[in-house]
C-alpha cells in the first residue's frame, strides 16, 4: 500500500496595497518597476507614501535593468509557508541594484553558474507562478 502524496496549500499570493499596485502589477507583466520620487528624483525601494529625501508624495514608477551585485545571502532551511517546503533547502539574495536601491528575491545558479560571492554581479527578473511572481537573480554573463 503507498502512502497518499499530501496536497499541498497554494504559496500565498501578493495582497497588493494602492501604494504598491503599480510595483505589483510590473511584477505580474515581469518586469522590476521602482518608485523615483517625483520632486527630487531620489529612486526608492520598497514602495513608500512618502520620500525619505525630501518628503515629498508624488511619485513616477521607472523600469529597472534589474541588474546589480550581491550584497548578501541566507540559505532557508525551515519553509515559513508549507507550500514552500518541497523548495528547502534555497536561498534569498539580496542585490545592490544599479539605480541605488536594494532588492530581496530568489538565488537561481545552475551546475554552470553555482558560485556566489559579496559584490557578484547578478540579472534579475520575475518568474510567474500561480497567484503571483517571484524575483529572482542568476549570475551575469
Amino acid at each position: 500500500m503507498t502512502t497518499p502524496t499530501p496536497t499541498l496549500p497554494p504559496k500565498p499570493s501578493p495582497q497588493a496595497s494602492e501604494l504598491a499596485r503599480p510595483y505589483w502589477d510590473a511584477a505580474a507583466q515581469g518586469e522590476l518597476v521602482l518608485q523615483s520620487c517625483s520632486a527630487c528624483g531620489k529612486v526608492r525601494h520598497y514602495p513608500r507614501l512618502l520620500c525619505d529625501a525630501c518628503y515629498s508624495d508624488a511619485v513616477t514608477w521607472l523600469p529597472s535593468k534589474a541588474t546589480g551585485t550581491i550584497h548578501s545571502w541566507t540559505v532557508a532551511h525551515h519553509a515559513f509557508h508549507p507550500a514552500f517546503a518541497p523548495e528547502l533547502p534555497y536561498t534569498l539574495v539580496t542585490v545592490d541594484l544599479d539605480e541605488g536601491v536594494r532588492a530581496l528575491g530568489r538565488w537561481r545558479a545552475s551546475p554552470a553558474n553555482p558560485a556566489m560571492a559579496i559584490g557578484l554581479a547578478v540579472q534579475g527578473a520575475f518568474e510567474a507562478r500561480e497567484g503571483g511572481a517571484d524575483l529572482v537573480f542568476w549570475p551575469k554573463v
